[in-house]
């Protein structure tokens, strides 16, 4: 990787840790909370691209394991990992990627339809495994978690239409200036 490709990796890795501390918002009816930090998850993806992306999301997660308090809520460790919010952070891992993949589909040229699917990849099927792997470490019926995620999709809607705001502004898809 240059020197450039090196520091934009870190400062995106110091945005998502930055956006960790704004306070968790709990729920209450899940051991999960609203976090601004998925908004960070979604630029990595749009900005540095597939590799990149999860490289930065890897280090941030890396430092969250061995016990920096840069989860949201000043969390880490591998406890974080296995609990209630561990299924939420391998969707947030995976996220570069499946995003990266789902942008360079043929069908999605259009502003529209980028948006749709930075959506799809970024809040829906991050919360589909995060509900698969509440519904493993806890009581809560698969049902249940499913449903309970209907409480961050407003929130997050905001975040994917913010994430694809700046991206517009910063990338280009297809080699030419995406425009509003």
């Amino acid at each position: 990787m240059k020197t450039r490709e090196i520091v934009q990796t870190a400062l995106i890795t110091a945005v998502i840790i930055i956006l960790g501390i704004i306070p968790p918002l709990p729920l209450g009816f899940i051991p999960v909370p609203i976090v601004m930090q998925n908004l960070g998850i979604m630029l990595a993806a749009v900005i540095l691209g597939p590799k990149k992306g999860t490289l930065s999301i890897l280090v941030f997660l890396l430092l969250a394991l061995i016990g920096f308090p840069v989860l949201s809520g000043g969390q880490a460790g591998p406890a974080v990992f296995i609990g209630p919010t561990g299924g939420y952070l391998l969707g947030w891992l995976l996220t570069p990627g499946m995003m990266g993949y789902s942008l360079s589909m043929p069908f999605v040229n259009r502003r529209w339809s980028r948006l749709a699917m930075m959506w799809v990849v970024g809040v829906l099927a991050v919360d589909v495994i995060g509900s698969l792997w509440l519904w493993l470490v806890t009581p809560i019926s698969l049902v249940g978690a499913l449903l309970s995620n209907l409480a961050f999709i407003p929130g997050d809607t905001l975040k994917v239409v913010a994430a694809y705001l700046v991206a517009v502004r910063m990338r280009t898809w297809d080699g030419e200036t995406t425009r509003l």
